[in-house]
């Protein structure tokens, strides 16, 4: 049974076996979290992106899909970047923002990864209402079938925070009752 915690804090801060990154398609570097992520990660992990580049996602990685890199100087063995798709007027497909989380959590399977911190996919400058984001980020993580132990939802703000705390410890549909602190 997969453990799901909230934390406020800041994502690159974290010790985790893989800090998930809410990249841009090219996978090199950006704002936010991504641009958070290099700068505290260092050359490493912009160098393993540009292979990347170089070999299998020449024309970048497709929304909703996931790869991994080293973590450099992080405090992680990897980062899983995935892109997020964008909010626009007429909304946004729920299913690539599942996407991103359900193949961030194959991957880091893959890699035998057992703790995982994720940000709140796509809620910075691609705009996903936040609520809903949280919705789509809680559900998803607890459908998904996976060996890791610790899935750990790190939010920069208090606001963000509060919305994904809320969604994580709100009683279950279907009748199940709440859900204790710190369980999923």
């Amino acid at each position: 049974m997969t453990v799901i915690t909230v934390v406020q804090g800041d994502i690159t801060d974290q010790h985790a076996d893989v800090i998930v990154n809410a990249a841009n398609s090219s996978l090199l570097g950006g704002g936010g979290v991504d641009g958070a992520i290099h700068r505290r990660g260092g050359p490493e992990i912009l160098d393993a992106c540009r292979a990347l580049r170089a070999s299998r996602y020449g024309k970048g990685l497709p929304t909703g899909q996931a790869v991994a890199t080293v973590a450099g100087r992080l405090a992680a063995r990897w980062v899983v970047h995935t892109v997020g798709p964008v909010w626009n007027a007429s909304g946004g497909d729920p299913a690539l923002l599942a996407s991103c989380y359900r193949e961030s959590l194959r991957v880091a399977d893959d890699l035998g990864a057992r703790t995982v911190a994720f940000p709140a996919i796509s809620t910075g400058a691609y705009g996903w209402p936040l609520e809903d984001a949280a919705r789509i980020a809680v559900e998803t993580v607890r459908s998904t079938e996976t060996a890791v132990a610790e899935v750990r939802f790190v939010l920069f703000d208090e606001a963000a925070f509060t919305v994904f705390a809320e969604r994580v410890h709100a009683p279950r549909p279907g009748g199940a009752g709440p859900v204790p602190p710190g369980s999923s």
